[in-house]
């Protein structure tokens, strides 16, 4: 459960938050329970288990390198990406893998990594199970994890009081947009202002900025490397047996070698909208590093919209920055609680669409809009999300997610622009269009939730 808008804006690695990020803190968190009940010395082999979509698409989304990562001991956010690959390489060679890089034991690519085409745990569809075994065979130690999108893992049977009572903490808890309107109006506060006094319950005013600002300055790096500056692997075709051809080098040199075109052309900045997001997305499909906002498969929106913010709008300021994240991430917390941010659980709605939600809500925020308006322009941003489908090609984070995440960010700069030009009065609240997604999640067929086994998964191959 989201407390934090921390929570929401992780920094990670990609393709994929929950086949990639969560499995692999996961398998830390397997890894680490051995270790805490003095099972390692004694553990001689481990097996991970991979269920439900996780075992439906998880070789195109990373899921196997995640869990290999974890049970080395990685953070999503500190491993070293330039020596990934050659770590992946020495556990298929020797077929071992050191347990948090201290205990060697057996480890069979083929044998105990299992992806569960068939098969699903009940409780969500991102399920695992890890095992332990000592040198009989007998099992030390069996866990089950679920990966519930954005880079969350829950343990099944976990206690969640300190998670609630954590919630509870903070200065001006909230439940629904309503509630969080009717606090800022009680404080006479903006929602940034009032997020910014709930994360002082964890950290001080200036970790929070210093940090918010560490988020943004990542979002900038991933861009730059995906527009292919001091970046030579920005060129070529991604991995994954597609042949898709990255697009966001070439086109930045197309943009900044005939920029006086955009005098003529003033619809030029929806090119630089589309750019940032589908730099960050090709950077997301390549491995590279990337800030979860609120998953990796959506992780282009919030940084291209907060591109557009800062490169084309007058007088922008980090504090302008800040506010953005901080209202973001309020808007990421009501999807959070309410409904789902996993594909797997709602279709890409889950993603792209609270992406695009979070992303026109900050927006407005930065740009000086009332609570009112910014609760408008997130729901806007949702309304004209709702049933997407999450069907990527041949498992992978590519087809259709690069180009949605383009699009996603252009329905955020427009959501804002109209809920601007109004006085927040509007029919459909943020509370009912959240109510609305999660109803439509659960209607909707499990072919069309991450396992590429429907709609265009199918039919670019049939094609």
């Amino acid at each position: 459960m989201a407390v934090s808008v921390f929570d929401l804006f992780k920094i990670g690695i990609g393709p994929s938050s929950s086949h990639t990020v969560g499995p692999m803190r996961a398998a830390k968190m397997f890894a680490q329970s051995l270790e805490r009940e003095a099972l390692l010395p004694q553990t001689v082999r481990v097996c991970a288990q991979m269920y439900g979509s996780l075992g439906l698409t998880g070789r195109g989304h990373g899921t196997d390198k995640g869990v290999l990562l974890g049970l080395l001991g990685y953070d999503p956010d500190t491993v070293p990406i330039e020596r990934v690959q050659d770590e992946l390489d020495l556990i298929a060679l020797d077929q071992k893998i050191k347990l948090l890089g201290q205990y060697a034991v057996d480890f069979n690519l083929k044998i105990d990594m299992v992806m569960h085409r068939r098969q699903a745990l009940a409780e969500h569809p991102n399920g695992m199970k890890f095992t332990a075994f000592d040198a009989v065979g007998a099992v030390l130690s069996e866990k089950k994890y679920l990966s519930v999108g954005g880079g969350f893992v829950v343990s099944v049977g976990m206690d969640e009081t300190p998670v609630l009572t954590a919630f509870e903490e903070v200065k001006h808890p909230f439940r629904s947009a309503k509630e969080l309107l009717e606090i800022c109006a009680q404080e006479q506060i903006s929602i940034a202002q009032l997020m910014l006094k709930n994360e002082l319950t964890w950290r001080t005013e200036a970790e929070i900025k210093t940090q918010l600002l560490k988020i943004w300055a990542v979002m900038q790096s991933c861009v730059a490397r995906g527009c292919g500056i001091d970046n030579p692997d920005a060129t070529g075709f991604l991995a994954g047996g597609l042949n898709l051809k990255r697009r966001a080098a070439p086109l930045y040199q197309q943009l900044t070698q005939h920029a006086e075109r955009s005098l003529a052309d003033p619809l030029t900045v929806m090119d630089w909208v589309s750019l940032y997001a589908i730099a960050t997305n090709e950077e997301n499909a390549a491995g590279g590093r990337v800030v979860t906002a609120p998953t990796n498969g959506a992780a282009g929106i919030v940084p291209a919209v907060l591109h557009y913010y800062t490169r084309f709008v007058a007088n922008a300021s980090d504090q302008g920055v800040i506010d953005f994240l901080l209202t973001a991430g309020a808007i990421g917390i009501l999807y959070k609680l309410n409904a789902s941010i996993s594909g797997a659980e709602v279709g890409c709605q889950g993603e792209v669409g609270v992406a695009c939600s979070m992303a026109a809500g900050g927006l407005a925020a930065a740009l000086g809009g009332s609570n009112a308006q910014i609760e408008n322009a997130a729901e806007i941003g949702m309304e004209h999300n709702l049933g997407l489908t999450c069907d990527p090609v041949g498992g992978l984070v590519q087809i259709p997610c690069i180009e949605r995440n383009a699009m996603g960010a252009i329905k955020a700069v427009n959501a804002t622009r109209m809920a601007l030009r109004g006085d927040g009065t509007h029919h459909v609240s943020l509370d009912m269009v959240i109510k609305t997604m999660r109803e439509t999640g659960a209607d909707m067929k499990n072919k069309y939730k991450e396992t590429s086994k429907g709609g265009l998964a199918v039919n670019i191959v049939e094609c």
